[in-house]
């Protein structure tokens, strides 16, 4: 079982981002925090968790480093009994504000993997991402991670940007390996509605030209791609288990968790929930939608798609594939190489 806990605030909101998200309720934290207490409670008997049973948490958001590590010490508290030995404990952090002192704490709650949200370190291309850090900032942000003894380090980049060249991509690539990280997350921009991009769809420019350099580029590093998006010499065990469909419990508002064929969704509206955090919307999946995922989530990561919950067609759709060289198969498991090609693939098959 994994554990996710959505931070809502943000000290600035990039031109791109459609999460659930804030710059101006930073008063409301305190009582945010409690109301995700409130919601574990709830959420670890809806979901029987037994001892030592969540085997990974992640804390994303939003900014999870707007947040001092003081409000999530009775998080961590309550957690304790059910985080599985040598659990893979993430949390998100934006260079401008994870301070060396702010990691520091979340590393006494037990944060052991920190993902910074970098996205490029060209200062043209901050400004138009409307990104709060500088190039420095970035680079001080991973080297105190390292200081401090973190061994999984991540960052996250940006591409398909307007203005993007080889020469800007490749200068990026650069500057985030001459750092001590283990993984690195690679984000095509895309278009989202209620975003400030919303009206201004020239702003993404991905080419599968500019897309293949790119995910060679890194894949020359040493760091092999294990999804779509993520490449490393570590492999996020919270990042696979999702493409694994394990369930997972979602805190916070604008949250999601799953437990079998029922999906959950707290509300995305943070007054609303700090007033009731268990107003939860329930949706029931059916077997098919299940399969269907499965395959989509599988042929987009090296988990790959079990061939047992395949029907006789899509078995023989899977087979065909593989006769021409599209999918390998191992051990009764359909792996799709060439992920660029993963939604075109899993439609032929489904």
């Amino acid at each position: 079982m994994l554990l996710y806990i959505h931070i809502p605030f943000c000290d600035s909101k990039c031109s791109y981002c459609a999460f659930n998200s804030y710059v101006d309720k930073f008063h409301l934290k305190e009582e945010y925090m409690s109301a995700i207490i409130t919601q574990l409670n709830y959420e670890l008997k809806r979901f029987d968790t037994k001892h030592q049973e969540i085997e990974s948490l992640f804390i994303g958001g939003g900014t999870p480093s707007t947040v001092e590590p003081i409000l999530y010490k009775p998080l961590f508290d309550m957690l304790k009994p059910y985080l599985a030995e040598g659990i893979e404990i993430t949390s998100e952090a934006n260079p401008n504000s994870a301070t060396l002192q702010w990691l520091k704490e979340m590393q006494k709650l037990g944060v052991n993997r920190i993902s910074f949200g970098v996205q490029s370190f060209d200062k043209d291309k901050l400004k138009l991402l409307n990104r709060a850090h500088t190039k420095e900032q970035a680079r001080e942000a991973v080297l105190n991670a390292k200081k401090l003894g973190f061994e999984n380090i991540s960052l996250d980049l940006i591409y398909a940007t307007l203005g993007d060249t080889k020469e800007l991509l490749q200068k990026d690539i650069n500057t985030a390996f001459s750092l001590p990280i283990n993984h690195l997350s690679a984000y095509a921009l895309t278009i989202e509605e209620g975003t400030p991009f919303e009206s201004k769809p020239y702003m993404s420019k991905e080419t599968l030209e500019l897309t293949t350099w790119l995910f060679n580029t890194i894949k020359e590093h040493k760091f092999m791609q294990y999804e779509i998006s993520n490449f490393g010499t570590y492999q996020s065990i919270h990042n696979l288990g999702y493409w694994k469909y394990k369930d997972y419990i979602g805190l916070g508002s604008g949250a999601v968790g799953k437990l079998d064929l029922k999906r959950f969704y707290p509300t995305g509206i943070v007054e609303d929930y700090i007033k009731n955090p268990l107003d939860i919307k329930t949706e029931i999946l059916s077997e098919e939608d299940k399969k269907i995922e499965q395959i989509f989530l599988g042929l987009r990561s090296c988990v790959g798609i079990k061939g047992d919950i395949l029907n006789k067609d899509e078995l023989k759709k899977a087979q065909l594939l593989v006769k021409e060289k599209k999918l390998t198969l191992k051990n009764d498991t359909f792996y799709n190489d060439d992920y660029l090609l993963a939604d075109e693939i899993a439609l032929f098959i489904s």
